[in-house]
């Protein structure tokens, strides 16, 4: 299956972003093999891996995501990835 990665750029609502953490991590969590991993990013923004069918399945599941559904984010975008040098290639 393909890969592909969401960006995230969070709203400056810390605080928002602070209440619904715990849910958007229990979320992630329940994704199974789809997530291949995830993590916030230093410039207010998270960046995800997924490994799904096409950008459209992923889309669907960035807009489940409680980040996504509570506002917490504020722009995001899919795009398809290939990955092919590095260390964790071997792992994918």
């Amino acid at each position: 299956m393909p890969y592909f990665v969401a960006t995230y750029r969070y709203t400056p609502d810390t605080a928002l972003r602070d209440r619904v953490r715990p849910t958007h991590r229990e979320w992630l969590s329940g994704l199974g093999d789809t997530l291949v991993l995830s993590g916030p990013t230093d410039a207010d923004g998270a960046f995800l891996v997924f490994e799904a069918e096409d950008a459209a399945a992923v889309e669907r599941t960035v807009a489940q995501d409680p980040f996504t559904t509570e506002g917490v984010i504020a722009e995001s975008t899919v795009v398809g990835w290939t990955p092919v040098k590095g260390r964790l290639v071997e792992r994918l």
